[in-house]
């Protein structure tokens, strides 16, 4: 049974319970598996050696665009930096991260699907139980897959610290 973290954040202001282990700077990141656009699974292990930004998100089309506003914003942030994998996750069907893509056109992102296992909801700590979807995260992973900066969102609605978490990027990118 996956450890649950009771009251861990809030979601619309209501406590929500996470599932999985949460995660700290210096840890291991732990490999998962989730899909990708095109139906093609995706595993840390995939792409060794390279700096990640992993934005997770409830879903790309919630309505108060909050998703859609982080995943553009870390779009924009990662396409000036070399070697960085910027990977955005949420529960979403990989058909509407594909269309959501397409549409606004953006290069940078690989859009995650983590529907099928809650793989990486799990591993990530980041699964809410009472919803099935994932809580708002930011986590840095340098070359080595191992956690340089970690934010869980403490109310799913409000924004991350978008600073920090391209900050934490830049720094790991230069090791």
């Amino acid at each position: 049974m996956k450890k649950e973290r009771k009251n861990a954040i809030t979601f619309g202001g209501k406590p929500v319970t996470l599932i999985g282990q949460e995660l700290k700077v210096g840890d291991i990141a732990p490999d998962f598996i989730a899909l990708s656009e095109n139906l093609q699974p995706y595993s840390l292990n995939d792409d060794k050696g390279i700096v990640r930004l992993i934005s997770v998100i409830a879903s790309i089309d919630a309505v108060a665009g909050i998703c859609d506003m982080q995943t553009r914003r870390f779009n924009e942030e990662v396409a000036k930096m070399d070697n960085v994998e910027f990977l955005s996750v949420s529960v979403d069907l990989p058909f509407a991260l594909s269309r959501w893509r397409k549409a606004t056109g953006l290069e940078e992102v690989n859009m995650l699907s983590d529907h099928r296992e809650l793989s990486f909801g799990e591993a990530f700590g980041v699964a809410i139980k009472e919803l099935r979807l994932l809580a708002r995260a930011i986590f840095v992973l340098d070359k080595d897959n191992k956690v340089t900066y970690v934010e869980y969102v403490t109310e799913a609605t409000n924004h991350p610290e978008y600073a920090k978490a391209v900050a934490a990027v830049k720094n790991a990118a230069n090791q």
